[in-house]
């Protein structure tokens, strides 16, 4: 008979306020990932173990606060849980760059299996600072990391996310470095939150979570979805990353944020029309040029007499720079950002 693996707890790095507390994650069999895996087979076996998760269905998760305030939670049948309650004083909680650190843990009584960390998993959650001069919500794919979304077939992506692990993956040149300047703000002090949103799916989050960490991105909230939506999205739907920038900014209503995305998807709809409807908010967007003639001139044009509120479409870093400078978004000196692939 095979032994069986071990369990834990994947708690998805997110936001809230003072008052509210709201977190994802997941309950899952410990498959033992190495993201610095290489070799093409051992990274294949990687990936499959990525995508063929063994959820823990319908257990019971206790979420533990600092001040010893307890929350309870229940996983679906993927095994994802949320958690969505009202909890005052939870800003006295997080530490000077807005992040509230907690513990998770297993709590029913029919588990049975081994458990790491003696069923302590950590957890984390950004409460952004009310002196934030400004939010920033990024795209990953072929924004800060090339993926190749705009390849025949997609078979860049497919190349990109199985055969190559987080640890080798290259940032586009310079893009670490500008969102530190963003994150730190005009006075190099700021605490800037950034949000990360992706049309990838909840398995590859501790693949990106890697990546972002190793690369020196500001830490920050990443937004994916749910791997069975990606072949359920009903025509006329919104967009997922849609709804989830829609969501930050109506849990933030006081703040406002730059956008920065590419050229080559749906990013230039999304912002644009995020733009029109939230007047006033959107302080700015970035869009990276690729290297597809059909999709930049479609974005040039939809761009052509927008007037809504500044867009750039940034062919290197010094346009982005000298942009954010003069907005008064950093003062530090240019580095490169985005470069064609």
């Amino acid at each position: 008979m095979f032994r069986k693996d071990p369990l834990q707890i994947i708690a998805f790095q997110t936001y809230g306020t003072s008052n509210h507390f709201y977190m994802r994650g997941r309950a899952l069999e410990d498959e033992t990932i190495d993201l610095e895996q290489k070799g093409l087979f051992r990274l294949f076996i990687n990936s499959w173990r990525r995508f063929e998760s063994d959820e823990i269905k319908h257990t019971k998760l206790k979420i533990t606060l600092p001040n010893g305030t307890i929350l309870n939670t229940v996983t679906d049948d993927h095994g994802y849980f949320k958690v969505d309650e009202y909890v005052d004083g939870l800003d006295a909680l997080s530490n000077d760059e807005g992040w509230l650190n907690f513990e998770i843990a297993y709590n029913d009584v029919n588990i049975k299996r081994s458990i790491q960390n003696s069923n302590r998993f950590p957890g984390e959650l950004l409460i952004p600072s009310n002196q934030a001069q400004f939010g920033v919500i990024s795209d990953i794919d072929d924004t800060i990391i090339h993926t190749g979304v705009v390849s025949t077939l997609k078979w860049e992506v497919l190349l990109n996310s199985i055969f190559k692990s987080a640890a080798s993956r290259i940032p586009l040149e310079g893009a670490a470095a500008f969102y530190q300047k963003l994150h730190r703000g005009k006075s190099g002090d700021n605490a800037n939150p950034i949000f990360y949103v992706s049309h990838s799916p909840w398995n590859l989050y501790r693949y990106l979570k890697f990546f972002l960490k190793q690369n020196s991105f500001p830490k920050g909230p990443i937004l994916l979805r749910s791997f069975k939506d990606i072949f359920m999205n009903k025509s006329g739907n919104r967009p997922q990353k849609h709804i989830e920038i829609v969501n930050i900014l109506k849990t933030y209503p006081k703040l406002k944020f730059i956008l920065i995305g590419d050229s080559g998807q749906h990013d230039p709809d999304i912002y644009m029309e995020i733009a029109e409807t939230y007047p006033g908010r959107v302080l700015a967007i970035y869009l990276r040029s690729v290297k597809h003639k059909k999709k930049m001139l479609r974005v040039s044009g939809l761009y052509k007499n927008y007037k809504t509120t500044p867009v750039l479409l940034v062919e290197n870093s010094e346009q982005a720079i000298a942009h954010a400078k003069k907005q008064g978004f950093i003062k530090f000196k240019t580095t490169h950002l985005f470069q064609h692939q």
